[in-house]
């Protein structure tokens, strides 16, 4: 127990998922958390939101962790941890969350972007999965805020009629917000920036008017706005075969794939010949993340093991 609590000051303070294991070497729970460090120190607190898991915590004999790219890659990876294999002190396979994703439909008579709980056929035009319905809602909120593609049809009704003229949108429209929505989607850089400005404008617009509950809203919009197009990579377009090894200081991390999503993730000890075969596979895209999270694996390991 001492060797983990004090591995967990090594950690950063950046997103990803985290596991302890017993002195038996089994995985005893599986988590997520926006902050690693202070996440895992605070199973050594009072723990009183979480206070089934205080009997757990004299069992923890070691922390194993996965930087992830951002919170939202830290959600779904949990979620196909879990979902994979239920740890004895975690409550529910896969977690609460429910997946959704954003459709461009920019058909002449009813063009829109849809929320949708199933894979859509049409993966051109598909976006996601996005973990979370409320944020995909809000964040879908906030791209026809900015680009109301759902006013351009050729056939509105009277209350879209209304509000396209109020807001000076025609049909013209219709390409260019398409355009918009889809680079924002597929995580453009450039288009996310903008989006980003745009809705802080529309808040300042909303504070200066005094409509501060416009505001806050706007602001909500926002941050699932940011949690929607951080980087997630995965569940979703990920190679049935995947193998994402890397190796360091005699330690060797490993994230594999099944139907699609990254979810079996092994930490071992491996020679430097072994290893380094093994690294060399993977694609050259996944490098950094495997030899960060094997530099980090082994940090931790030898901590553990001083203990």
């Amino acid at each position: 127990m001492t060797g983990a609590r004090e591995a967990s000051g090594l950690l950063p303070e950046e997103p990803g998922v985290y596991r302890f294991r017993d002195e038996r070497g089994r995985v005893a729970y599986v988590g997520r958390a926006t902050n690693l460090r202070v996440r895992v120190r605070s199973y050594w607190g009072d723990l009183a939101d979480r206070p089934w898991l205080r009997r757990m915590t004299g069992q923890i004999d070691a922390v194993e962790v996965i930087v992830c790219a951002s919170a939202h890659e830290a959600a779904w990876l949990e979620r196909n941890l879990l979902e994979r294999s239920l740890p004895r002190w975690n409550r529910l396979r896969g977690g609460t969350e429910t997946p959704a994703w954003l459709v461009v439909d920019a058909g002449p008579r009813s063009p829109g972007l849809q929320l949708v709980f199933e894979p859509p056929s049409d993966q051109m035009a598909a976006f996601g999965p996005y973990l979370g319905f409320e944020r995909t809602s809000l964040a879908r909120d906030a791209l026809l805020r900015l680009y109301p593609l759902q006013l351009t049809g050729s056939r509105p009704t009277a209350a879209d009629r209304a509000l396209a003229e109020a807001r000076a949108v025609s049909p013209a429209d219709r390409e260019e917000f398409a355009r918009r929505l889809r680079a924002v989607l597929g995580r453009d850089r450039t288009a996310t920036a903008e989006a980003a400005a745009g809705l802080l404008a529309a808040r300042d617009r909303a504070v200066a008017r005094l409509a501060f509950e416009t505001a806050e809203q706007v602001h909500r919009e926002l941050a699932a706005l940011d949690w929607l197009v951080a980087d997630q990579r995965v569940t979703g377009c990920v190679p049935a075969d995947l193998a994402v090894v890397g190796w360091a200081d005699g330690t060797q991390f490993s994230l594999t794939a099944t139907l699609g999503r990254l979810d079996r993730w092994t930490v071992r000890e491996a020679d430097e010949p072994a290893g380094r075969a093994a690294s060399a596979r993977t694609p050259g895209h996944w490098r950094e993340f495997a030899l960060r999270n094997a530099e980090l694996s082994a940090v931790l390991a030898d901590a553990q093991r001083s203990h």
